[in-house]
């Protein structure tokens, strides 16, 4: 074949194009895996920080050392344990499969429970888990992260400075989820209110609507009378 020609050419770059993508797929497919391992564990480590277990180094063991249950809530307000995979999207479970899950984990002797919360902040999706109490009511510990919040205004929501304000706030008032965060300066009940973050308005306002809006999926379950589950 003449090596100068248009035809030559044409089938060099083809199959150098299929050898190429070849490469790329095994590569994609041999790191898949491991990927999915690192999402896994970013999540049990964010899980654990709500529950103030932080700067974890083995979020395995730390995570089953903690959490003892990954439950379902039913439709009639009971848990079912999670026979499925590790979930570490829960938006798109709850739209999809109306799946929502809630962790029940033991520090120190006491029980929690842990949510997941996700929405939308200024400039994208933010999320987090809250950890209560036995008594489903008072909030243990947070933790808030986001995906492209304004440095030293809306991203300061995955701050410790904010992030401790949480513990110690009631979450339910007359059957409706009152935990939230309001505009900063502007709290008025202590008891329930956050104060939001300076020049982090819309943010705040954010994390506000997540908190009322996910954790009222979990109503049935938080009105409930107080049981060990």
């Amino acid at each position: 074949m003449n090596t100068n020609s248009n035809s030559y050419t044409i089938v060099y770059a083809s199959v150098l194009v299929i050898i190429v993508a070849f490469l790329l797929a095994f590569v994609s497919s041999s790191l898949n895996e491991r990927q999915s391992k690192n999402v896994e564990l970013d999540t049990k480590k964010q899980i654990l920080s709500a529950l103030n277990v932080k700067d974890v180094k083995d979020a395995d063991a730390e995570y089953n050392k903690y959490v003892k249950s990954d439950m379902l809530l039913t439709a009639d307000g009971t848990l079912v344990e999670n026979t499925g995979a590790f979930a570490t999207s829960y938006e798109k479970e709850v739209k999809e499969q109306g799946r929502l899950h809630l962790f029940i984990a033991q520090v120190d002797g006491d029980t929690k429970y842990v949510f997941p919360v996700y929405g939308a902040g200024l400039w994208g999706a933010i999320w987090g888990y809250v950890a209560l109490d036995s008594d489903k009511d008072t909030v243990f510990g947070v933790y808030f992260s986001h995906a492209s919040e304004t440095p030293g205004l809306g991203a300061e929501i995955a701050s410790d400075h904010f992030q401790a304000e949480f513990p110690g706030r009631k979450t339910m008032a007359d059957g409706e989820v009152a935990l939230g965060v309001v505009k900063h300066g502007k709290v008025e009940n202590p008891d329930y209110q956050v104060d939001g973050i300076s020049g982090g308005t819309i943010t705040s306002t954010g994390v506000n609507a997540m908190l009322k809006s996910c954790l009222s999926n979990y109503k049935i379950f938080l009105t409930a009378n107080n049981e060990e589950e």
